[in-house]
């Protein structure tokens, strides 16, 4: 499954670790060591976020493309 989501990728202190979340995705995030951990992880957290909203007849939003602040 190819996913074509937005993702936030920072350091957090308060965690020690990189957080990567997926703003489309209501509470989909992961965190890593490193950058390419939280990636890894995130696409996992959304590919079960997915499948777990369409088990339970839940709306996938469709992904919205560039983030631009106005």
């Amino acid at each position: 499954m190819t996913l074509h989501y937005n993702i936030l990728l920072y350091w957090s202190e308060q965690d020690q670790a990189f957080i990567a979340e997926v703003p489309e995705l209501a509470g989909c995030a992961a965190d890593g060591k490193t950058y390419q951990e939280a990636l890894q992880n995130v696409e996992i957290v959304m590919q079960e976020w997915i499948e777990t909203a369409q088990e339970l007849g839940r709306n996938i939003p469709k992904p919205q493309g560039r983030l631009i602040n106005v």
